[in-house]
């Protein structure tokens, strides 16, 4: 797989993040780059082309990108559409299409509309971080991830080889699926669970009273549990509004859930409670922990200190005096869910444990979140 020509639509974190793979993985690779302003710079291609990361910035489809071996679209779902028209009449044979978003039904539906099949094959690669644009993309972003491939139905087997294969070489975890089969699984884990985290939220904000006392108690397991909650309004409702369908099932399936707990309340029915918790409990604690998921995985790790002036500054010299960047720190003042008073979040998994064996070293009594 050399002498890759890859064209990139798009070029913010994951744009980015693939075209440093491919520059650090793949040799021959020549990256060209759209740049759809046009009219003038583009700050993230200009940062790209100085870091040798692509090498041409385009301006005109039709000119650049017929040489592509395969295009990557990297907008938003809606503007990824649009521009498979324009592609439709440019792009060779050979050449393969294929997207980064998190709802894969829409676009293979626009594919199957413009008689596109034969060109492409959904992507979706499950990897990203909560600071965006190209100055943050990393090739380390995809290692060991899952990378969703979604093939349409008069796809080439030998193209989805050639992704499937590209997708390995940059360091990610090629998974196929169906692309209806695809927004189902990540509806139930991702869509829903956001609304259910901003619906626990707005629950509490409209039952609290003036005083906000809710709002006061609701640091620890509260916050872990919502913590999706503070993501961008404005993708999740686009998302709403491009999954809507699968999102609307997985809710009714909540829903339902929740009416046979609230009936078990009613009934004081306690093998049915304790079943309930026991069965979610055992799936839960069965759930991958090395494999990266939709839901961005958080390392933190837990301590016991004695309240005294320069606990956490002790604390933070030790962890900063080898090599361990922190990420968050902070007091809890509720500890009803909580191991530790002390809760230290970092940047990774290797920094977590890390920072476990280093601080029980120095005879603190640590917890790590799994």
């Amino acid at each position: 797989m050399e002498d890759v020509t890859a064209g990139f639509i798009g070029f913010g974190l994951i744009g980015g993040s693939i075209a440093r793979a491919m520059k650090l993985r793949l040799e021959n690779t020549n990256i060209i780059a759209f740049n759809y302003y046009k009219d003038r710079a583009n700050t993230n291609l200009d940062m790209a082309l100085e870091d040798g990361i692509i090498d041409l910035i385009s301006t005109d489809l039709a000119k650049d990108f017929r040489q592509c071996d395969i295009i990557f679209l990297c907008c938003p779902v809606l503007t990824n559409i649009q521009y498979l028209q324009e592609l439709k009449n440019i792009i060779k044979p050979t050449c393969i299409i294929t997207d980064v978003g998190s709802v894969k039904g829409n676009i293979h539906k626009s594919v199957q509309d413009l008689n596109m099949n034969p060109y492409f094959i959904g992507g979706h690669p499950m990897a990203g971080s909560e600071k965006t644009g190209y100055a943050n993309s990393n090739a380390i972003i995809l290692e060991n991830a899952y990378y969703i491939l979604t093939p349409s139905n008069q796809i080439e087997q030998n193209k989805i080889d050639f992704l499937y294969n590209l997708v390995k070489r940059i360091g990610s975890i090629p998974l196929i699926i169906d692309a209806n089969e695809h927004d189902d699984v990540v509806a139930a884990i991702s869509h829903v669970p956001h609304l259910i985290a901003s619906s626990l939220v707005t629950m509490v904000k409209e039952s609290d009273d003036p005083d906000e006392k809710m709002r006061l108690l609701a640091a620890g397991g509260f916050k872990d549990i919502t913590r999706i909650a503070s993501s961008s309004p404005i993708m999740w409702q686009n998302i709403c509004l491009t999954n809507t369908e699968s999102i609307q099932k997985f809710l009714e399936c909540y829903i339902a859930t929740l009416t046979r707990i609230n009936r078990a309340l009613s009934d004081c029915d306690e093998t049915y409670l304790l079943d309930f918790f026991e069965s979610a409990r055992e799936y839960r604690d069965n759930i991958p922990t090395k494999k990266v998921g939709m839901l961005k995985h958080v390392y933190e790790v837990y301590l016991d200190i004695f309240d005294e002036t320069g606990a956490i500054a002790t604390i933070a010299t030790i962890l900063a005096s080898n090599n361990i960047s922190i990420k968050n720190i902070g007091i809890i003042h509720n500890r009803e869910f909580e191991e530790g008073v002390l809760r230290i979040e970092l940047y990774d998994e290797e920094s977590s444990m890390k920072a476990v064996t280093l601080l029980e070293k120095y005879r603190y009594t640590v917890y790590a979140r799994k």
